[in-house]
């Protein structure tokens, strides 16, 4: 493994699973070397063990362990719901097992002997990523937060009004007159922060509203 002039990530957790003990000291000193925080584990198993407090920002991942592999370890995350930004190593070049690895989200596949500007260039594209992800998560559950706001007839207008359809086709749709709907409409454009119609369907968009065709 080579420096590399890849700028630190103070603070920034990175987690290494390998069996391998002098691969995990030699990524260690690397990952840490530029500035991050570093978390090693001998198996699978034993990251799943560890306290949840803070999951990492980065894993770099073996893929062949005994016990559970990586790619493995790779679908129980997902199951569970923790979408870590993941980089498997191998030791071998195993087409198949990295084409898996990229559908199931992995940033990237790389191949002992690692070089080092390559795996900072990774591990900065999937601290990025986990950064975007969790400014995504946050964005929807304020805009949930929001949306519990509405009365019930609020959230009906609400996902009528963002399919496209008019005061009156939504008056129609619900039994009201249009006046009614001009109101509910404003309440929800104030209640959800929204300043357009435009921004109102991107806020629905973000909260997962299934709006009715």
């Amino acid at each position: 493994m080579s420096a590399s002039s890849v700028k630190p990530m103070s603070g920034t957790l990175v987690g290494i699973v390998d069996d391998d003990p002098s691969v995990r000291k030699a990524l260690a000193r690397l990952v840490t070397s530029a500035g991050y925080r570093v978390e090693v584990f001998a198996s699978a198993r034993e990251f799943l063990a560890r306290p949840q407090q803070e999951d990492p920002s980065c894993l770099l991942l073996d893929v062949r362990m005994p016990g559970l592999t990586g790619p493995e370890l790779q679908e129980a995350l997902a199951i569970a719901g923790r979408r870590l930004s993941i980089i498997f190593v191998s030791g071998h070049g195993d087409v198949v097992g990295s084409v898996r690895a990229m559908k199931g989200g992995a940033v990237d596949f790389l191949t002992k002997p690692i070089d080092a500007r390559a795996l900072l260039g990774a591990i900065e594209r999937a601290v990025a990523k986990t950064s975007t992800a969790k400014r995504e998560q946050a964005g929807a559950v304020d805009v949930q937060g929001r949306l519990k706001t509405l009365t019930a007839r609020e959230a009906q207008v609400f996902a009528l009004v963002v399919t496209g359809m008019l005061n009156k086709q939504v008056a129609a749709d619900l039994g009201i007159v249009e006046k009614t709907v001009k109101v509910h409409r404003a309440r929800v454009m104030e209640k959800m922060r929204a300043g357009s119609l435009a921004e109102l369907v991107r806020l629905a968009d973000r909260a997962g509203i299934i709006a009715k065709p």
